[in-house]
């Protein structure tokens, strides 16, 4: 198996096209032909992972955040970033991250930590926009379910939990083959007039190359005529955070409690208790301040998430509570997500979760 396959099989579950513009996620060294030995999954790619990695024999790391984040103009060593990528150099480890690519998914992280709390029913707190495309093609009668066939196989025509969507307009098409063309229908230099069908289907941003490539591969035209465009409306299954509901009220104190002991966190930072039953919950592993909005929006009783700000907790306004666990915490399980996902899809190749410890924040 070499970095390309492996890179393949992790966009299956996280499509890089997700990320968001800040973010740096792929293949951040080493190359995508490189023969892969095994692969040590890791919140964090630092030097000690890459010891690790070293000791193991794994010479791919598979990542949560990208050790190279920002641009590097000198790599001699000065930092822990320049450290890592230069041992991970010499030793011929190559490293890849997904990052905020996991984070937009129903199944990434924002799932998993609805999946430890026990919190039922997620759905996406801050739906993507501007991520959904429409493609309208032309088609010949005879070729419709050969043309439609092939765009759903390229996952073309799908809404929310339903599959083979579209729509199509019965009309008629003319055209004249010019000199030099060959035509699958009419004749040179005579306009012809065909029946045709007008197939209408949604698809996601990420998906435009595959679907045009299945629509000229599918086609029987010469010349294929299409639009696309894109749509306003939001994503219900790709975002940030996600919100859902757990089985029973709890008492505050109790859910605190219950988030403590699972999310393993030493400290949790939280706004004034507001002395009322909690059900529904609302999460953003990671730095998720920006969303205190949406979950009061969507009725959320709780809010949890990591590196609030000072002023941010006055956002609280006696209508929801805050809760701040700690980043590494938010987002310790996705080791474990993506090391169960690769198992699963390359059952009989060596995948490790890393022993490593990489948060750097200790409590006192």
């Amino acid at each position: 198996m070499i970095v390309r396959e492996v890179a393949d099989i992790l966009e299956e579950l996280c499509p890089l096209g997700l990320a968001e513009d800040f973010d740096n996620v792929g293949l951040l060294l080493g190359h995508p032909e490189n023969e892969v030995t095994g692969i040590l999954v890791t919140l964090d790619a630092l030097e000690e992972v890459v010891d690790e990695a070293i000791a193991r024999n794994l010479n791919l790391i598979v990542t949560f955040h990208p050790i190279i984040f920002k641009g590097l103009k000198k790599i001699t060593g000065r930092n822990y970033v320049e450290r890592t990528v230069i041992k991970a150099i010499e030793n011929k480890i190559n490293i890849f991250s997904v990052h905020t690519a996991l984070d937009n998914v129903m199944q990434g992280v924002n799932g998993r930590i609805c999946e430890v709390l026990g919190i039922r029913d997620p759905e996406i707190l801050i739906p993507k926009s501007g991520t959904i495309k429409k493609l309208v093609t032309y088609v010949p009668e005879a070729a419709v379910e050969q043309v439609r066939e092939a765009l759903f196989e390229a996952g073309g025509g799908n809404i929310g939990n339903y599959s083979h969507c579209s729509f199509t307009i019965h009309g008629q098409g003319s055209f004249r083959p010019e000199e030099g063309s060959k035509p699958t229908l009419g004749i040179e230099g005579e306009t012809e007039i065909t029946e045709e069908v007008q197939i209408h289907l949604t698809f996601p941003t990420r998906l435009e190359k595959k679907l045009i490539r299945a629509l000229f591969e599918s086609h029987p035209y010469e010349e294929v005529a299409y639009e696309i465009t894109t749509l306003d409306n939001v994503n219900q299954l790709e975002g940030m955070g996600m919100i859902g509901t757990l089985e029973k009220p709890m008492n505050e104190k109790d859910f605190m409690a219950l988030v403590k002991e699972r999310m393993q966190t030493g400290c949790i930072r939280h706004s004034e208790f507001l002395g009322k039953p909690v059900q529904r919950i609302a999460v953003l592993g990671g730095s998720g301040g920006f969303a205190i909005p949406a979950a009061k929006a969507h009725g959320a009783d709780v809010f949890l998430s990591s590196d609030l700000k000072y002023h941010q907790f006055f956002e609280a306004e006696n209508e929801i509570l805050l809760a701040d666990i700690g980043h590494y915490e938010s987002e310790q399980y996705t080791k474990n997500l993506l090391a169960e996902y690769l198992t699963k899809k390359i059952p009989n190749f060596a995948i490790a979760l890393s022993e490593s410890k990489t948060n750097p924040i200790k409590y006192f």
